[in-house]
């Protein structure tokens, strides 16, 4: 499990947004790119070739759930 301390120094590789945990990926508040990155052994693999872009719907409720701005 990622810890609340290391959470909250690391950001998006690419556009250095915040990131929020859900499940075993770690999701950039940036609406733009919407980039996922998957934690594997508890360790995030923060590289932007091996992410995935979300679509817009799965992303918006995520951040909702998190309580991010989605604007």
């Amino acid at each position: 499990m990622i810890s609340k301390d290391l959470l909250e120094v690391l950001c998006c590789p690419e556009t250095k947004a915040d990131l929020v945990l859900e499940g075993n990926f770690l999701i950039s508040t940036d609406k733009k790119t919407r980039r996922k990155y998957r934690i594997e052994d508890d360790i995030p693999i923060m590289l932007i070739d091996e992410s995935e872009q979300m679509n817009i719907e799965e992303w918006t409720e995520i951040m909702k759930k998190h309580n991010k701005d989605i604007n």
